[in-house]
């Protein structure tokens, strides 16, 4: 009898030896499966939705350890100083790692840039639940993307050596 209480167990784990340790594979073998069951009533009444779980997919897929990312230096809308009249001006962003800088306008047509210096390069259009787009660049490290961004975009540039890739902004 467990003198404090004047019950025959110590309360452990009901034995009365007070030894836990056997009860633990028990216990695990337990929770594991009230863990199961849990995920299982999640899934049918709280289900993930199919465009989220896809974006969640393809945010990790463009996850590129090796990448550098690309500092914002200058953003017309923190950075500028406000023009009188000018009531639609176009967003300027200006990106820099190491020794390359990008050059962004965003407008409501869609993207014009310049990589520097100039050099070989592919761009891809980073944002949302959709495919990255390719964006070509020429030869003076130009390029320009008819189909605006929308809601949270990042570039990812691919030279021939390195991947960078910008921060994420929202357009």
């Amino acid at each position: 009898m467990n003198k404090d209480n004047g019950f025959p167990y110590d309360g452990a784990n009901g034995d009365g030896d007070g030894d836990e340790s056997a009860d633990a594979p028990l216990e695990a073998a337990a929770d594991a499966l009230l863990e199961e069951e849990l995920r299982q009533a999640a899934a049918v009444l709280d289900p993930v939705p199919d465009f989220l779980r896809q974006l969640a997919l393809e945010a990790y897929a463009l996850h590129d350890l090796d990448a550098r990312i690309a500092e914002l230096t200058f953003d017309s809308l923190v950075d500028a100083l406000p023009v009188r009249g000018v009531t639609d001006a176009p967003r300027m962003l200006t990106f820099r790692a190491g020794a390359l800088t990008v050059d962004v306008e965003v407008t409501g047509e869609g993207l014009i840039g310049q990589v520097l210096p100039p050099g070989s390069a592919r761009i891809e259009v980073l944002g949302g639940p959709g495919a990255a787009r390719p964006v070509a660049v020429d030869s003076l490290g130009r390029f320009l993307s008819d189909d605006p961004p929308r809601g949270p975009f990042a570039l990812r540039l691919r030279t021939g050596t390195e991947v960078i890739v910008t921060e994420w902004l929202r357009a």
